[in-house]
């Protein structure tokens, strides 16, 4: 069963997910969940840590786990790891069980945001060194053309380059009022129709 109430928050990690994700909830009156905070608390570890000691195959196997957890939970956003998207097993659960919204920010915007962070095993060298502003942004331009073209199959799609967080919490809160209200008019229409054939 899809719950068009069930937002999935997708974007390249430092998009905004994190921050606008539970003030998106507190808008709408939803429960919030940030993915990776949940999978850290569930294994007694930070995502580095799990990236180093058990490689990214496992993290990846405890965010489908996580996932099917809250396949069917209504009026809940949920913050997604900027790769989950790219486990095929994930993207069709998402893509099956809820809606899903992009927040969008240029590369240049991404490598200035992440360039101060060190939690982010993706965004270091082979050998866990810390990239200059010049390389991180050659590795976020390689890892968005992997993973866009996912990123572009959401519902709602909103810019985050620009905008101030609370302008773009106003957005997302109406764009995303609008297409649940019209996904349950549609799913109540279908209903409907099949109830009347069956009769």
């Amino acid at each position: 069963m899809k719950h068009p109430s069930l937002i999935f928050l997708t974007g390249f990690s430092g998009s905004g997910k994190s921050t606008i994700g539970p003030l998106l909830a507190n808008s709408l009156g939803y429960d919030f969940l940030d993915l990776d905070k949940e999978i850290e608390r569930l294994a007694g570890k930070s995502i580095s840590e799990i990236f180093a000691e058990e490689g990214e195959a496992h993290f990846r196997a405890l965010e489908l786990d996580v996932l099917e957890g809250i396949i069917d939970t209504k009026e809940l956003i949920v913050s997604l790891g900027g790769g989950v998207l790219q486990n095929d097993r994930c993207f069709s659960l998402i893509i099956a069980s809820g809606t899903l919204v992009y927040l969008y920010s240029s590369p240049e915007a991404l490598a200035k945001r992440l360039s101060h962070k060190t939690d982010r095993p993706l965004m270091k060298g082979d050998s866990g060194e810390r990239l200059s502003r010049e390389e991180l942004e050659k590795k976020i331009l390689a890892l968005l053309e992997k993973r866009e073209p996912r990123y572009k199959t959401a519902r709602i799609i909103v810019e985050t380059d620009t905008k101030r967080i609370g302008s773009t919490v106003e957005e997302l809160t109406r764009k995303i009022e609008r297409y649940v209200r019209r996904a349950k008019n549609r799913q109540f229409a279908e209903k409907t129709t099949k109830h009347t054939k069956s009769e």
